[in-house]
């Protein structure tokens, strides 16, 4: 079975295309599972997310769906929540969905993987960047509020790798993700990015493997026809890697499929 839990709508205000159209590329592409994870409110950077009054909106609508399609492909609701500590409310962290995707997007309100920012990494410590960026998903982790890390090494987007080995500057989130029980999903988004790779590298993903970490996928869409990018490619990866189930979620519970 194939799914693909980390899909937007325009309702993030960065995103083309209505649900009936991320549905139906999702049947061509016969995912089976398909989630819809929209930019949850916060009260910071309002330009890229929904606003609040818009979450029972949002929420119905995917409902709506999940039930005009039901029989031919199971849809599934989510939010993609920033941990940005200060910011988060608990409105969306208690929201009746089926799951929580806990995403770092911001280091110290550096929005690092918004091109409209990139200038900041132009002589800094890159390997202080890198970890400052995973000490932030470790805390995200300890918090146990989410379900799945959303693009794990999103800090590497712009090509700005470091000198130390990232196995090591990783090390203490991988350890707090594991002990929170989360899943890790492989993210297509990195193909289309200038790193030209998914998220997580190879790399990290052996270690999520060693330590047993569950994985699931997301295509990270934000128009139609990228639903589905090279989920081929993320199975492969993962399967080199010896994962052979992926984890999705009804009502927050896990269950787990072949892929």
């Amino acid at each position: 079975m194939s799914v693909d839990l980390h899909n937007h709508t325009t309702r993030c205000n960065h995103a083309e295309g209505s649900i009936d159209d991320y549905v139906q590329k999702a049947i061509d592409e016969k995912i089976d599972i398909f989630g819809f994870s929209d930019h949850a409110p916060m009260d910071f950077d309002p330009r890229y997310r929904m606003g609040f009054e818009e979450m029972e909106a949002y929420e119905a609508d995917v409902r709506r769906a999940a039930a005009k399609y039901a029989g031919t492909i199971d849809i599934r609701l989510g939010y993609e929540v920033d941990w940005l500590p200060g910011h988060m409310d608990e409105r969306v962290l208690k929201a009746k969905v089926d799951y929580l995707i806990g995403s770092v997007h911001f280091i110290d309100k550096w929005g690092f993987d918004n091109p409209e920012f990139i200038g900041k990494y132009e002589g800094a410590d890159i390997d202080g960047i890198w970890q400052d960026y995973f000490d932030l998903v470790e805390a995200m982790a300890k918090e146990g509020r989410f379900d799945i890390v959303g693009h794990l090494d999103l800090i590497k987007v712009f090509k700005y790798v470091p000198k130390t080995d990232v196995r090591l500057i990783a090390e203490k989130a991988m350890d707090a993700i594991k002990k929170a029980d989360m899943v890790i999903e492989l993210n297509a988004a990195g193909y289309r990015k200038p790193i030209g790779e998914p998220y997580p590298g190879r790399e990290l993903l052996i270690m999520a493997y060693e330590r047993d970490i569950p994985i699931t996928f997301g295509s990270d869409a934000h128009k139609p026809e990228q639903v589905g990018y090279k989920k081929e490619e993320l199975h492969a990866l993962a399967r080199s890697v010896g994962y052979t189930k992926a984890a999705h979620f009804k009502g927050r519970d896990r269950a787990f499929v072949r892929f």
